[in-house]
C-alpha cells in the first residue's frame, strides 16, 4: 500500500514537469502550445498569423479633400468685362460715345467717329467719375454706366454743326434777326426769332487787335473785298463796326485757332458763310458777347 502511494506521487511528478515543459516549446509546425499550426507557406516556409493593424492617417489626411466642382458650378474667378472701344476704334458707335460724352461735360469737341487721344482722356474722366478704373477705353460696364447717366444724342448731336458746342444765347439775340456771336464758345449762330437757323466755328483778333464787343448792325456788305490796311481778301464780308467785319479766312481754314484776325470775325466754313452771307441783309443785328 506504501509502494502504491509512493509510485503513484512519482508518476504526478513526472506529469507536471512535462506540463510546464509543453507551456514554452513551439510545435514543429510553428504553432503555439494549444492552437492549430499555421498552414506552410510556398516552398515550405510557413505562414505568419495575420495581424490587425491600425492606419496612421499621412498629413494631407489630416483635411478632408475639396470637392471638385462640378459642370453647373460657376467659376470663382470674376471674367474682365470686355472692351467694346479704344483708341483707334472708328464705329459710329464711337460717334454716340463721343456725343454721350459731350452731353454731361466730358467731350467738347464734334463727334467724328475716331477715338482718338482726346476721346481717351474724355473717357478717363468719366470713368474715374463713376469710380471706375481710368483705362481710357470703353468697356461694357462703362459702357452701360453712361447709358444709364445720358440721353439718346439726337441727329444733330450726333452731327453739330459747329466743332465747338454753342453755348447758351445771349438775350440781346432772342428777338429779330440777329448775327449772334460768342468770344467763350468761339461760335456765330445766325439766328431769327431766337431760333439757329445756321451756326459755325469763329475766332477772333489778337490781344493787340482784339475785336471789339457789343450790340452793333450790319453797316455793309461784299462777297469780294481785300483789305485795305493788310492787303489780304476778305470774301463774303460784312461788316458791322468800322473795318470789323464777319468774313471768310482761308487762314483760318489752314491755321485754326493757332492764329488770330486784326480784329474781324473770321469764319473758316467758306459753304456755311456764303450760305449766310445771301440771307444776311444790311440794318441786320451783330451781337459779339462773352
Amino acid at each position: 500500500m506504501h509502494r502504491t502511494s509512493v509510485l503513484q506521487r512519482s508518476l504526478m511528478s513526472l506529469a507536471a514537469v512535462a506540463l510546464a515543459a509543453g507551456c514554452t516549446s513551439q510545435g514543429a509546425g510553428g504553432g503555439s502550445a494549444g492552437l492549430p499550426a499555421a498552414p506552410a507557406g510556398p516552398a515550405g516556409l510557413s505562414k505568419a498569423p495575420a495581424t490587425t493593424a491600425t492606419a496612421v492617417p499621412a498629413a494631407d489626411d489630416a483635411k478632408p479633400p475639396a470637392p471638385s466642382p462640378s459642370p453647373s458650378t460657376p467659376d470663382a474667378r470674376t471674367a474682365e468685362p470686355r472692351v467694346l472701344m479704344t483708341e483707334g476704334t472708328e464705329t459710329e458707335q464711337v460717334r454716340e460715345l463721343q456725343a454721350r460724352l459731350r452731353q454731361i461735360g466730358h467731350f467738347h469737341r464734334s463727334p467724328t467717329a475716331f477715338y482718338g487721344s482726346m476721346t481717351a482722356k474724355a473717357v478717363s474722366g468719366f470713368q474715374r467719375k463713376q469710380g471706375l478704373a481710368a483705362t481710357g477705353s470703353v468697356d461694357e460696364t462703362t459702357w452701360r454706366r453712361l447709358l444709364g447717366t445720358t440721353r439718346t444724342p439726337t441727329a444733330d448731336e450726333l452731327r453739330p454743326a459747329t466743332t465747338n458746342a454753342l453755348d447758351e444765347p445771349d438775350p440781346r439775340c432772342l428777338t429779330g434777326r440777329v448775327l449772334c456771336i460768342s468770344k467763350e464758345s468761339r461760335t456765330l449762330a445766325w439766328m431769327i426769332d431766337g431760333t439757329v437757323v445756321a451756326a459755325m466755328d469763329v475766332r477772333f483778333g489778337s490781344e493787340n487787335t482784339p475785336t471789339r464787343e457789343g450790340t452793333f448792325s450790319v453797316g455793309w456788305k461784299a462777297e469780294e473785298w481785300e483789305s485795305t490796311l493788310y492787303h489780304t481778301p476778305m470774301p463774303y464780308a460784312m461788316f458791322f463796326s468800322g473795318g470789323q467785319a464777319v468774313h471768310y479766312s482761308s487762314d483760318f481754314a489752314a491755321r485754326g485757332y493757332n492764329g488770330a484776325s486784326h480784329g474781324c470775325v473770321n469764319v473758316r466754313d467758306k459753304k456755311k458763310i456764303a450760305s449766310v452771307f445771301g440771307q444776311v441783309k444790311v440794318g441786320d443785328k451783330v451781337v459779339v458777347h462773352w
